[in-house]
């Protein structure tokens, strides 16, 4: 196998995870899910594909002294943080970069921290497969999820033709992205047997990625000259004065929807991103009326809520069903599932009031 290094990206603040999730301590530090941050159990579950020594983080420099405690294992200078966020276009090119820097002909594996996949041996071999294809062929691979229902919290990728490999993982063409789709659309995604989820994960070779860059996203290929071309120490120096001034894109967007060598790994692995607070009842036990509670609660009359009450806490539950129920400090956040997705909004909202643009705590 080629050599292959993991670039987990770690940046994101999980808001739809608030008030658990601030800024301080975002989604990928939240312990909720197997009992370990996210961000650890995404590096754990790389054993015996890619090592310590070349997984690498990508987050915003506020939170590289907890990715690193959180992480001990890998080298401190593993750990880069981004001046400011700029989505994923701009991460996946600094992750080019800083590849190259230590392997041209590295294959970069664009991981994200803040995932579950219940199947980790079954995860591993896929991208195992996905690294192989990446560095026999001038693509850039993805790994679709084989839906298991019309979601409409996801994109989604609609496939093509079989791509051959010897791989026991199928490949196929990427024919093109799609956008989040209401539920009908879904329904007939899921239908149609061609459309996968769209997990953000991608594998490439580097200098493939390059060319892609200078087609299609020529500024941030300049990005990556830059960095390569930096002195030791320095290329933090570059970040600084570049960055801000980098347009706000997805690699979707950027590179993704534009290429045409693209091709896709069919992923069985249990994958969820995890993204609001209705996750939290697909991975945690519930009791004989649904009611799934991390903490302390007592519950009269009542159904499928999710409650989580930190310790020193109890939430008393009344005659009440579908709700969510998180506290932190002094904050408690009352919802009902079916606007999971909204609770992003309400803390903008909040941050907005105390005069920021997202809340930075309890």
């Amino acid at each position: 196998m080629a050599t292959a290094y993991a670039v987990i990206l770690a940046g994101g603040r999980g808001e739809r995870f608030w008030p658990l999730s601030t800024h301080q301590r975002p989604k990928q530090f939240l312990t909720l899910f197997g009992g370990k941050p996210l961000l650890q159990q995404a590096v754990e579950r790389l054993e015996g594909v890619i090592p310590p020594e070349r997984t690498l983080v990508i987050t915003s420099a506020d939170l590289v002294p907890l990715t690193c405690e959180v992480l001990p294992a890998l080298p401190v200078e593993n750990v880069v943080g981004e001046p400011c966020g700029r989505d994923t276009a701009a991460a996946c090119a600094l992750a080019c970069a800083l590849v190259e820097r230590r392997d041209p002909d590295g294959v970069v594996c664009i991981l994200t921290a803040d995932q579950i996949m219940r199947d980790a041996p079954a995860f591993r071999r896929t991208l195992a497969d996905a690294i192989a294809v990446a560095a026999a062929h001038e693509v850039i691979v993805t790994i679709g999820i084989a839906p298991t229902a019309p979601a409409t919290g996801f994109g989604y990728i609609r496939t093509g033709a079989r791509f051959e490999t010897n791989a026991d993982t199928a490949f196929m063409r990427v024919e093109r992205f799609v956008e989040k789709p209401d539920l009908d659309t879904a329904q007939r995604y899921l239908a149609d047997g061609r459309y996968l989820w769209n997990a953000g994960m991608f594998i490439w070779r580097t200098q493939v990625m390059r060319r892609a860059l200078a087609t299609f996203a020529p500024v941030l290929d300049a990005l990556c000259d830059r960095i390569v071309g930096a002195s030791p120490g320095a290329a933090e120096a570059v970040l600084g004065e570049a960055y801000p001034d980098l347009k706000k894109i997805s690699v979707d967007y950027a590179v993704m929807e534009h290429a045409d060598n693209l091709v896709v790994a069919r992923g069985a692995f249990g994958w969820d991103d995890v993204g609001s607070w209705t996750s939290v009842a697909d991975h945690l036990p519930a009791d004989a009326d649904g009611n799934t509670v991390v903490g302390t609660c007592q519950a009269l009359d009542a159904a499928g809520n999710i409650v989580v009450a930190e310790e020193g806490r109890v939430v008393a539950l009344l005659g009440v069903s579908d709700l969510i129920v998180a506290t932190r400090g002094n904050v408690i956040l009352v919802c009902h599932k079916d606007r999971a997705q909204d609770v992003k909004k309400l803390a903008h909202q909040i941050g907005d009031a105390r005069g920021g643009t997202s809340p930075r705590g309890s």
